[in-house]
This record gives structure tokens, C-alpha cells and sequence, in this order.
């Protein structure tokens, strides 16, 4: 297959992954799946952690495992975690966008470099049939899914909900680029027979 060809087939799958997760968060509830809003006292809550946290973005693991910039024992954290809440922390000061444009241009970046990667992996194999490129892709897609988002369920506690929801979302994604992928690659084979 032509690199011109694998380009266009990386390219159409990357818009048609992104046009996916762009339905998948806008339009159908997995997006939220999984995560809960504050209702109670928010604007107290709210008010405190930007007096105690001021204007810095940053992500926080709390309780503390150490005030002296030393790790806390384990016994001493298990104390902390008996006594007290625990939980992670992704912390933005007042003044941000709800729509920020550079959000959806990274995305978009992300499911092309994903996409493309995907179809150059794809065109190193000799599957022949559809169905087999689709599922190869599929597998690419279940394989990206799982490091990032298992171990954030296993290490930090994010609803299984929320990460079943996500893995989904990001799977089907692939399939789409595997439908796309698969139909440009037809074409070339069947060309080739012809001739």
C-alpha cells in the first residue's frame, strides 16, 4: 500500500475517531458516567480550597504522606486514611474556560498521532480480510486502554463505573478507526487482484 494511501487511511480514521469521542462526551452519557458532583456545601468547600491552595493548578493525593517532605510510614498513612477521608485531587484556581479551543485542538492531535499509529501498525501485518484488520485494530484500541486506566481504578480509587465507561469509549474508537482503516485497505486489495 502506498504511504500516500496509509496517510489518507490514518488521517480519515483519526477525524472519524475524534467526530466518535466527540458524540460519546457531548451527546451520550459515558462521559459522566462515574462521576459524581458536589451538591452540599459547594460553595464553602469551593471558597476553602482556594483560600488554602491559592492560584497554582496542580494535582493533590490527600490525606498527606508526609509534612516534612518525607514519606510517612505506612502505619503512620494507614492512620491517617482510618481517621479521615481520602482521595485525589486535580486543582484549577478561579478564571478557567469551561470550552478551552486548545482542548479540543490536543485532542483532535492525540486521536490523529493515535489513529496513524494504529494504520502503520495495521499495514505491518498480512491480515487480508476485513473483519481481521477491524479486530487488529480493536486489540490496538483494548491495549491502549488498559495501562492508564486500570491503574488509576487500581492505585487512586477512580470509579470502576467511570473506568469501564472510558475503556469503552476508547475502544470503540479504535473500531472506528478500524472500519475506516480496513476500508481503504480493501480497496488496495482488491485493486491488486484485479490487475
Amino acid at each position: 500500500m502506498s504511504k500516500a494511501r496509509l496517510l489518507a487511511a490514518g488521517v480519515t480514521g483519526g477525524i472519524a475517531m475524534y467526530v466518535w469521542m466527540s458524540v460519546a462526551h457531548v451527546a451520550l452519557p459515558l462521559a459522566s458516567t462515574g462521576i459524581s458532583q458536589i451538591k452540599i456545601h459547594e460553595d464553602a468547600l469551593l471558597s476553602g480550597m482556594h483560600g488554602a491552595l491559592g492560584e497554582t493548578s496542580a494535582m493533590y493525593l490527600f490525606p498527606s504522606m508526609g509534612s516534612t517532605g518525607q514519606r510517612a510510614s505506612i502505619e503512620e498513612y494507614q492512620a491517617k486514611l482510618s481517621a479521615g477521608p481520602s482521595g485525589l485531587l486535580i486543582y484549577h484556581p478561579p478564571g478557567q474556560k469551561a470550552l478551552n479551543p486548545r482542548q479540543f485542538v490536543t485532542e483532535f492531535l492525540l486521536e490523529l498521532i493515535e489513529a496513524l499509529l494504529a494504520v502503520f501498525l495495521l499495514a505491518q501485518t498480512r491480515l487480508t480480510s476485513y473483519g481481521a484488520k477491524v479486530g487488529f485494530i480493536a486489540v490496538a484500541g483494548l491495549l491502549a486502554s488498559l495501562p492508564t486506566n486500570i491503574s488509576y481504578w487500581n492505585w487512586y480509587g477512580f470509579p470502576g463505573s467511570y473506568t469501564a465507561a472510558y475503556m469503552l469509549t476508547q475502544i470503540i474508537g479504535f473500531v472506528v478507526v478500524g472500519l475506516v482503516a480496513a476500508a481503504f485497505m480493501r480497496e488496495r486489495a482488491a485493486a491488486a487482484a484485479a490487475a
